[in-house]
C-alpha cells in the first residue's frame, strides 16, 4: 500500500503525488495495449493525418514516439512510408510492435538514453508523447531527453489530461499512483523552459475527460 496524497508546488504550480510506485514495477511488463481501443486508434489516425499535413512530413522525415506502446499510432506513419522509431520500456508490448514491422527500441527515456538513441538512430523531426508525461517521476530527466531527441527545426507534440478539467469535473478517479503528475499548461511551460523548449501552439481535445495537445519547439526555432 502507498499513501495517496496530492501536493501543489506554490512556485511552478506543478501538482504531484509525494510517493509513487517506481516505473520499473509498472511498465517493464505492462498489461495495457493501446490497440485494444478502436476509438483510441482512430484518434491516433486523425492526429497522423493532421500533423503530416501541418509539418509536411514525407519519407525524408523521422518520427519518434515515446511510450509508443504496441504501435497503435506509428502504424499510421508506416502506412504513409514515413520512417519511425518507437521508444517503449515494456518489453512485452514492444515485441508486439516489432512484429507489426514498427522499429522499436526498448528503454525508458531520459538524458542518457536519449543520447544513445540519437547516436544510433539520429534525431526526430517529430517527437510524439501521448499520455506519458503524467507517468514520469523525474520530469527534468525526461524532458531533457526530449530536447536531445529533437532536431533543431523539429516539433514535439504531447497530449496529457488537463488539470483544469480534472478540477472542474471532480475527476478524482483519475488520481492514482500510475499518474505521478497532474498537469496544467503553466506547469508544463515552466518545465519546458528549463530545457530551452517552448510551446508554440495548443489544442484542447476531448480525450480522457479533457486534455491538451501542445506543440513544442526549441526556444530559438519554430513559428512565433
Amino acid at each position: 500500500f502507498f499513501p495517496l496524497r496530492v501536493y501543489v508546488c506554490e512556485s511552478c504550480w506543478l501538482v504531484q503525488l509525494d510517493e509513487y510506485v517506481a516505473p520499473e514495477h509498472i511498465f517493464t511488463e505492462y498489461a495495457y495495449f493501446s490497440s485494444y481501443s478502436d476509438s483510441w486508434v482512430e484518434h491516433a489516425r486523425r492526429y497522423v493525418d493532421a500533423i503530416t499535413a501541418r509539418l509536411g512530413l514525407d519519407d525524408r522525415a523521422q518520427v519518434m514516439e515515446v511510450a509508443s506502446n504496441d504501435g497503435y499510432l506509428l502504424q499510421h506513419f508506416v502506412a504513409r512510408r514515413i520512417p519511425v522509431l518507437g521508444i517503449e520500456p515494456a518489453a512485452n508490448i514492444a515485441r508486439v510492435a516489432i512484429e507489426k514491422g514498427i522499429p522499436t527500441t526498448i528503454r525508458f527515456l531520459g538524458g542518457e538514453s536519449a543520447r544513445s538513441i540519437v547516436q544510433e538512430f539520429g534525431q526526430g523531426d517529430l517527437v510524439v508523447g501521448n499520455n506519458v508525461l503524467a507517468h514520469v517521476p523525474d520530469l527534468n530527466d525526461f524532458v531533457g531527453g526530449l530536447q536531445i531527441l529533437l532536431q533543431p527545426a523539429g516539433t514535439i507534440t504531447m497530449e496529457f489530461p488537463h488539470l483544469v478539467r480534472l478540477m472542474e469535473g471532480n475527476q478524482f478517479d483519475t488520481i492514482y499512483h500510475e499518474h505521478v503528475s497532474y498537469l496544467s499548461l503553466i506547469a508544463v511551460q515552466s518545465i519546458l523552459r528549463a530545457h530551452r523548449l517552448r510551446v508554440y501552439d495548443v489544442d484542447e481535445i476531448p480525450t480522457h475527460g479533457g486534455s491538451l495537445r501542445i506543440y513544442v519547439c526549441h526556444e530559438d526555432a519554430g513559428p512565433d
